[in-house]
């Protein structure tokens, strides 16, 4: 007897309904949470430099994720022979964090408390943004945690420290992490081209810990031996700006630069990864729909996480 659903129930195609994230369930309740992934939204794009837009790339995701939301358990991989995401694994949708306008420091801490909502339930937080400044509270959220370690991928280091009284924008969350005591490291990669940071950002980031590879070094090295560059047994959070891809595949974000990735090189990557450490907690960030004419790169983002998170609970155990 089939078990992957399409013999009972509502047919529930991708353009019926609310567009909750893979149309999973909405815990409005953030003391009721019982998952194994919570995703959080966090619509906040007050700490760009460029391009704004990126408050909208939770909705714009989520709508994205339905096209691979069929209302069955699981999606069959032919090339890996196994299931990934399978009905054992509970996802659920907790709604964004609430944002004040041009309030930086209350929105980031509504963005805190949700993640550290998700963790006080044992359920692995993906935090959707926004621009990449929300990093920020999400690695705050880690202070009881125990050590973790970062991993990058991203066209620009956003190692800033501090420019014209700002500490908190999306150049500076790579730097702020850094300056955890249970932050062990970063491994910054995709970094290219002409940058944000200057020369001393980089020298700080390396001196603080950072391994920072090029698009170019990444694929000379290949996904294994780029993984391989983690240190064995670290528990690992992933950060991923989208502007890591080349614009020719995502051009929806605020600041892209082109030589950048192609869906393959991240994929691989993030499926390695998963097969050598624990993943504690991933965000996504900097989608700006806005600039995404045909809807590629929300469709791209949708996609990652989705696989991404297939290869985490397969590498857990979910079959």
């Amino acid at each position: 007897m089939s078990t992957h659903g399409y013999e009972s129930g509502r047919l529930n195609l991708p353009f019926v309904g609310i567009a909750t994230f893979a149309k999973r369930r909405y815990i409005e309740d953030w003391s009721a949470i019982e998952a194994d992934i919570a995703i959080l939204g966090a619509p906040f794009d007050f700490g760009t430099q460029w391009r704004a837009g990126a408050r909208f790339g939770p909705r714009a995701v989520r709508e994205a994720s339905t096209l691979f939301a069929f209302g069955h358990a699981g999606a069959y991989d032919h090339e890996d022979d196994c299931t990934y995401l399978p009905g054992s694994v509970r996802m659920i949708d907790m709604g964004d964090a609430d944002i004040v306008h041009t309030d930086t420091v209350t929105s980031h801490a509504n963005i805190e408390v949700g993640v550290r909502a998700a963790l006080a339930a044992g359920a692995l937080p993906v935090v959707i943004g926004g621009d990449h400044s929300v990093n920020i509270p999400c690695i705050n959220a880690f202070d009881d945690q125990g050590d973790i370690h970062i991993l990058q991928i991203d066209a620009h280091l956003d190692f800033v420290d501090e420019r014209h009284g700002v500490r908190f924008g999306h150049g500076n969350p790579m730097r702020r992490a850094a300056e955890k005591p249970y932050v062990t490291g970063l491994t910054q990669v995709g970094i290219r081209n002409v940058s944000s940071t200057a020369k001393e950002g980089y020298d700080d980031a390396r001196a603080m810990g950072a391994d920072i590879l090029s698009v170019r070094q990444a694929r000379a090295l290949g996904p294994t031996a780029l993984a391989e560059r983690i240190p064995a047994g670290a528990r690992v959070y992933v950060t991923l700006d989208i502007d890591a891809f080349c614009p020719s595949i995502a051009p929806g974000t605020g600041t892209p630069s082109h030589g950048g990735f192609l869906y393959y090189d991240v994929l691989e990557l993030l499926q390695q990864v998963a097969k050598r450490h624990e993943i504690v907690g991933i965000d996504l960030v900097e989608v700006s729909p806005d600039h995404d004419p045909s809807g590629s790169t929300a469709i791209l983002a949708a996609q990652v996480l989705l696989n991404f998170l297939g290869f985490i609970f397969h590498a857990r155990g979910f079959r």
